[in-house]
């Protein structure tokens, strides 16, 4: 009986690590980025992203660029500092590329 439960359970863990995924969102603005610079930053959000803390503006990282691309994207430690937290601190980050 006990190793049914935790086969159960190690299957089901099993099944919600590979059927989760990281989100990602891109904006192009004006014809999208035409070099390979990159800047980085850091959105902070609480209560399983809910609540936003600290945003990043993505006008201000582009620093006056014209044609730039913005991406939005929950990578794998992201993932983890919200499992840790388990989701009371839940950050994102976006990277806008020119």
């Amino acid at each position: 009986m006990h190793q049914k439960f935790i086969k159960k359970i190690t299957a089901l863990f099993l099944v919600t690590v590979f059927l989760s995924s990281c989100y990602t969102y891109t904006s192009v603005v004006g014809e999208g980025a035409k070099g390979n610079e990159e800047i980085t930053a850091w959105n902070h959000y609480v209560v399983y992203g809910l609540a936003p803390v600290g945003v990043s503006d993505s006008k201000k990282m582009a620093d006056g660029a014209e044609n730039y691309t913005v991406t939005t994207t929950h990578t794998f430690v992201n993932g983890l500092i919200a499992g840790i937290t388990f989701g009371i601190y839940t950050p994102t980050t976006t990277i806008v590329k020119k």
